[in-house]
Protein backbone atom coordinates (compact mmCIF):
# COMPACT_ATOMS: atom_id res chain seq x y z
CA UNK A 1 0.00 0.00 0.00
CA UNK A 2 1.64 3.15 -0.95
CA UNK A 3 1.14 6.12 1.67
CA UNK A 4 2.20 9.99 1.13
CA UNK A 5 1.59 12.57 3.34
CA UNK A 6 3.38 16.19 4.52
CA UNK A 7 2.44 19.18 6.54
CA UNK A 8 0.42 21.95 4.90
CA UNK A 9 2.03 25.55 4.48
CA UNK A 10 0.79 28.10 7.75
CA UNK A 11 -2.06 28.99 8.32
CA UNK A 12 -3.36 25.49 7.70
CA UNK A 13 -0.56 23.37 9.68
CA UNK A 14 -2.31 25.26 13.01
CA UNK A 15 -5.25 23.13 11.90
CA UNK A 16 -4.16 20.03 10.13
CA UNK A 17 -1.45 17.98 10.85
CA UNK A 18 -0.78 16.38 7.81
CA UNK A 19 -2.39 15.63 4.25
CA UNK A 20 -2.15 12.47 2.34
CA UNK A 21 -2.34 10.27 -0.49
CA UNK A 22 -3.31 6.24 -0.20
CA UNK A 23 -3.76 3.92 -2.46
CA UNK A 24 -3.34 0.28 -2.78
CA UNK A 25 -5.48 -2.65 -1.28
CA UNK A 26 -6.80 -2.81 2.96
CA UNK A 27 -4.81 -5.04 5.18
CA UNK A 28 -8.56 -6.73 6.16
CA UNK A 29 -11.86 -5.40 4.46
CA UNK A 30 -12.80 -4.10 7.46
CA UNK A 31 -10.86 -1.75 10.01
CA UNK A 32 -11.98 0.03 13.41
CA UNK A 33 -10.50 3.04 14.34
CA UNK A 34 -11.01 3.20 17.86
CA UNK A 35 -12.00 7.35 19.08
CA UNK A 36 -9.22 10.09 18.57
CA UNK A 37 -7.91 13.45 19.16
CA UNK A 38 -8.43 14.54 15.89
CA UNK A 39 -10.95 14.45 13.15
CA UNK A 40 -10.11 13.93 9.11
CA UNK A 41 -11.71 14.40 5.43
CA UNK A 42 -11.72 12.21 2.78
CA UNK A 43 -12.11 12.42 -0.88
CA UNK A 44 -12.17 9.15 -2.30
CA UNK A 45 -10.99 8.13 -6.07
CA UNK A 46 -11.82 4.67 -6.28
CA UNK A 47 -14.82 2.12 -5.50
CA UNK A 48 -17.23 3.65 -2.52
CA UNK A 49 -16.43 2.67 0.82
CA UNK A 50 -18.31 1.58 4.13
CA UNK A 51 -18.57 3.19 7.46
CA UNK A 52 -20.54 2.25 10.53
CA UNK A 53 -20.57 4.80 13.20
CA UNK A 54 -21.81 5.87 16.29
CA UNK A 55 -24.84 4.09 17.07
CA UNK A 56 -24.97 2.63 13.76
CA UNK A 57 -25.94 -0.87 13.32
CA UNK A 58 -25.72 -0.88 9.57
CA UNK A 59 -22.66 0.60 7.73
CA UNK A 60 -23.45 3.46 5.08
CA UNK A 61 -21.92 3.69 1.64
CA UNK A 62 -20.05 6.52 0.74
CA UNK A 63 -18.92 7.29 -2.77
CA UNK A 64 -17.14 10.65 -2.94
CA UNK A 65 -16.08 10.69 0.77
CA UNK A 66 -16.87 11.68 4.02
CA UNK A 67 -16.06 14.16 6.67
CA UNK A 68 -15.23 12.84 10.51
CA UNK A 69 -15.47 15.24 13.18
CA UNK A 70 -13.79 14.11 16.57
CA UNK A 71 -15.69 10.96 17.66
CA UNK A 72 -16.56 9.81 21.31
CA UNK A 73 -16.84 5.94 19.26
CA UNK A 74 -14.95 3.37 17.53
CA UNK A 75 -15.75 3.76 13.38
CA UNK A 76 -15.64 0.69 11.26
CA UNK A 77 -14.71 1.07 7.82
CA UNK A 78 -15.10 -1.41 5.11
CA UNK A 79 -13.24 -0.92 2.07
CA UNK A 80 -13.37 -2.55 -1.43
CA UNK A 81 -10.79 -5.02 -2.77
CA UNK A 82 -8.08 -1.51 -3.88
CA UNK A 83 -8.75 1.58 -2.26
CA UNK A 84 -7.43 5.07 -3.73
CA UNK A 85 -8.15 8.39 -1.78
CA UNK A 86 -6.92 12.01 -0.93
CA UNK A 87 -7.25 13.09 2.85
CA UNK A 88 -6.28 15.28 5.54
CA UNK A 89 -6.13 14.55 9.23
CA UNK A 90 -7.21 17.76 10.79
CA UNK A 91 -6.54 18.78 14.80
CA UNK A 92 -9.44 18.48 16.63
CA UNK A 93 -10.44 22.16 15.75
CA UNK A 94 -9.30 21.88 12.49
CA UNK A 95 -12.44 21.21 10.41
CA UNK A 96 -14.59 23.68 12.08
CA UNK A 97 -12.84 26.48 9.59
CA UNK A 98 -14.15 24.39 6.52
CA UNK A 99 -17.38 23.64 7.56
CA UNK A 100 -20.93 25.06 7.45
CA UNK A 101 -22.47 23.67 10.14
CA UNK A 102 -21.15 22.85 13.94
CA UNK A 103 -18.97 20.19 14.36
CA UNK A 104 -20.82 19.12 17.01
CA UNK A 105 -24.23 18.63 14.30
CA UNK A 106 -21.30 15.74 13.24
CA UNK A 107 -20.27 13.95 16.05
CA UNK A 108 -20.04 10.54 15.36
CA UNK A 109 -22.40 11.47 12.47
CA UNK A 110 -20.08 11.38 8.85
CA UNK A 111 -21.43 13.38 6.63
CA UNK A 112 -19.94 12.75 2.64
CA UNK A 113 -18.00 15.82 1.09
CA UNK A 114 -21.09 16.75 -0.93
CA UNK A 115 -23.00 17.54 2.33
CA UNK A 116 -19.93 20.06 3.35
CA UNK A 117 -18.96 21.61 -0.07
CA UNK A 118 -21.80 20.84 -2.59
CA UNK A 119 -21.77 18.35 -5.36
CA UNK A 120 -20.69 20.29 -8.34
CA UNK A 121 -17.10 21.65 -6.17
CA UNK A 122 -17.01 18.23 -4.56
CA UNK A 123 -17.24 16.79 -8.31
CA UNK A 124 -14.75 19.12 -9.95
CA UNK A 125 -12.17 18.83 -7.11
CA UNK A 126 -12.24 15.38 -7.10
CA UNK A 127 -11.77 15.21 -11.39
CA UNK A 128 -9.07 17.48 -10.65
CA UNK A 129 -7.17 15.13 -8.32
CA UNK A 130 -7.82 12.02 -10.19
CA UNK A 131 -5.75 13.56 -13.58
CA UNK A 132 -3.39 15.21 -11.02
CA UNK A 133 0.27 14.48 -12.14
CA UNK A 134 1.36 12.22 -9.09
CA UNK A 135 0.69 12.49 -5.45
CA UNK A 136 2.22 15.29 -4.50
CA UNK A 137 0.46 17.42 -7.37
CA UNK A 138 -2.17 15.92 -5.65
CA UNK A 139 -1.87 17.11 -2.22
CA UNK A 140 -0.93 20.70 -3.53
CA UNK A 141 -4.52 20.70 -5.79
CA UNK A 142 -5.86 19.91 -2.10
CA UNK A 143 -4.30 22.37 0.01
CA UNK A 144 -4.75 24.84 -2.46
CA UNK A 145 -8.53 24.06 -2.25
CA UNK A 146 -8.38 23.78 1.67
CA UNK A 147 -6.82 27.95 1.54
CA UNK A 148 -8.89 29.08 -0.87
CA UNK A 149 -11.86 27.41 1.88
CA UNK A 150 -10.02 28.73 4.57
CA UNK A 151 -12.90 30.75 7.14
CA UNK A 152 -12.31 32.41 10.50
CA UNK A 153 -14.40 30.85 13.59
CA UNK A 154 -15.60 32.90 16.66
CA UNK A 155 -13.96 31.03 19.65
CA UNK A 156 -11.36 29.67 17.92
CA UNK A 157 -8.35 30.76 19.22
CA UNK A 158 -9.79 29.77 22.74
CA UNK A 159 -10.28 26.77 21.92
CA UNK A 160 -6.90 25.96 20.08
CA UNK A 161 -4.84 27.19 23.15
CA UNK A 162 -7.13 25.22 25.54
CA UNK A 163 -7.01 22.05 23.24
CA UNK A 164 -3.01 22.36 23.04
CA UNK A 165 -3.02 22.78 27.23
CA UNK A 166 -5.01 19.21 27.01
CA UNK A 167 -2.94 17.73 24.32
CA UNK A 168 0.35 18.84 26.35
CA UNK A 169 -0.73 17.10 29.09
CA UNK A 170 -2.40 14.36 27.99
CA UNK A 171 -5.71 14.84 28.85
CA UNK A 172 -4.72 15.27 32.65
CA UNK A 173 -5.82 18.83 33.67
CA UNK A 174 -9.12 19.91 35.47
CA UNK A 175 -11.38 21.41 33.13
CA UNK A 176 -12.34 24.06 35.91
CA UNK A 177 -8.74 24.86 35.52
CA UNK A 178 -8.51 25.57 31.87
CA UNK A 179 -11.69 27.57 31.71
CA UNK A 180 -10.20 29.96 34.53
CA UNK A 181 -7.20 30.46 33.02
CA UNK A 182 -8.89 31.37 29.80
CA UNK A 183 -10.54 33.80 31.68
CA UNK A 184 -14.15 32.30 30.66
CA UNK A 185 -16.95 30.02 32.36
CA UNK A 186 -16.96 26.70 31.81
CA UNK A 187 -20.15 26.79 30.32
CA UNK A 188 -19.01 29.29 27.49
CA UNK A 189 -15.59 27.17 27.27
CA UNK A 190 -17.99 24.01 26.71
CA UNK A 191 -20.43 25.86 24.47
CA UNK A 192 -17.23 26.54 22.15
CA UNK A 193 -15.90 23.20 22.65
CA UNK A 194 -19.02 21.48 21.20
CA UNK A 195 -19.42 24.21 18.42
CA UNK A 196 -16.08 23.80 17.52
CA UNK A 197 -14.63 20.62 18.04
CA UNK A 198 -17.91 18.56 18.59
CA UNK A 199 -17.25 17.47 21.81
CA UNK A 200 -17.06 19.01 25.32
CA UNK A 201 -13.49 19.85 26.64
CA UNK A 202 -13.80 16.88 29.45
CA UNK A 203 -14.34 14.54 26.59
CA UNK A 204 -11.82 15.50 24.42
CA UNK A 205 -9.42 15.27 27.32
CA UNK A 206 -10.72 11.31 27.89
CA UNK A 207 -9.24 11.01 24.68
CA UNK A 208 -5.76 12.64 24.84
CA UNK A 209 -5.57 10.43 27.82
CA UNK A 210 -7.02 7.41 26.15
CA UNK A 211 -4.89 7.92 23.35
CA UNK A 212 -1.50 8.85 25.33
CA UNK A 213 -2.26 4.98 27.23
CA UNK A 214 -2.32 3.01 23.60
CA UNK A 215 0.63 5.22 22.47
CA UNK A 216 2.53 3.28 25.25
CA UNK A 217 1.94 0.17 24.60
CA UNK A 218 4.44 -1.78 22.68
CA UNK A 219 2.92 -4.57 21.57
CA UNK A 220 6.10 -6.37 20.37
CA UNK A 221 6.86 -6.73 24.03
CA UNK A 222 5.35 -7.46 27.42
CA UNK A 223 2.69 -4.93 28.72
CA UNK A 224 2.76 -3.62 32.41
CA UNK A 225 -0.98 -2.42 32.26
CA UNK A 226 -0.56 -0.76 36.10
CA UNK A 227 2.25 0.88 34.41
CA UNK A 228 0.36 2.45 31.74
CA UNK A 229 -2.90 3.15 33.23
CA UNK A 230 -0.14 5.30 35.64
CA UNK A 231 1.33 6.89 33.44
CA UNK A 232 -1.50 8.05 30.92
CA UNK A 233 -2.79 9.61 34.65
CA UNK A 234 -5.94 7.02 35.43
CA UNK A 235 -6.75 6.71 39.12
CA UNK A 236 -6.45 3.16 38.96
CA UNK A 237 -6.29 0.35 36.91
CA UNK A 238 -10.27 -0.54 37.27
CA UNK A 239 -11.00 2.72 35.71
CA UNK A 240 -8.33 2.34 32.66
CA UNK A 241 -9.96 -0.97 32.09
CA UNK A 242 -13.40 0.53 31.96
CA UNK A 243 -11.99 3.47 29.22
CA UNK A 244 -10.46 1.34 27.41
CA UNK A 245 -13.77 -0.87 26.64
CA UNK A 246 -15.67 2.18 26.26
CA UNK A 247 -13.49 3.44 23.86
CA UNK A 248 -12.72 0.42 21.61
CA UNK A 249 -15.11 -2.67 22.78
CA UNK A 250 -12.24 -4.33 23.94
CA UNK A 251 -10.60 -5.02 27.47
CA UNK A 252 -6.83 -4.38 27.40
CA UNK A 253 -5.73 -7.62 26.71
CA UNK A 254 -8.14 -8.24 24.39
CA UNK A 255 -6.82 -5.00 22.21
CA UNK A 256 -3.02 -6.13 22.61
CA UNK A 257 -3.82 -9.73 20.91
CA UNK A 258 -5.30 -7.84 17.76
CA UNK A 259 -2.45 -5.67 17.62
CA UNK A 260 -0.24 -7.86 17.80
CA UNK A 261 -2.11 -10.09 15.24
CA UNK A 262 -2.13 -6.93 12.79
CA UNK A 263 1.93 -6.89 13.39
CA UNK A 264 2.45 -10.72 12.79
CA UNK A 265 0.37 -10.52 9.35
CA UNK A 266 1.08 -7.65 8.08
CA UNK A 267 4.44 -6.18 9.90
CA UNK A 268 5.74 -2.94 8.86
CA UNK A 269 2.29 -1.87 6.76
CA UNK A 270 1.23 1.73 6.38
CA UNK A 271 -1.79 1.43 8.59
CA UNK A 272 -0.16 -0.72 11.46
CA UNK A 273 -0.59 2.31 14.43
CA UNK A 274 -4.29 3.23 15.46
CA UNK A 275 -7.05 0.86 12.75
CA UNK A 276 -7.72 -2.50 14.18
CA UNK A 277 -8.65 -5.70 12.04
CA UNK A 278 -12.72 -5.88 12.55
CA UNK A 279 -13.07 -9.23 11.22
Amino acid sequence: MQYVSRVPQPPLDGLIDDLYYLEGTSPYARLTLPPMPAAFLVLNLGAPFRIRAGTDTEAVEYADGCVVSTPTRAVEFGYPRWTRSVGVHFKPWGPASFLPMPAAELCDRPVTVEQVWGRPATAELRDRLASADGPQEMLTLLEHELLRRLCDRAGLGLVRHTSGVLEATGGVVAIGDLSASAGVSGTHLAQRFKELVGVTPKRLARTYRFAAAVFAIDPAGPVDWGEVAGGAGYFDQAHFGHEFRAFTGLTPTRYLDVRRRFLREHPGHTLDGWPLPAD
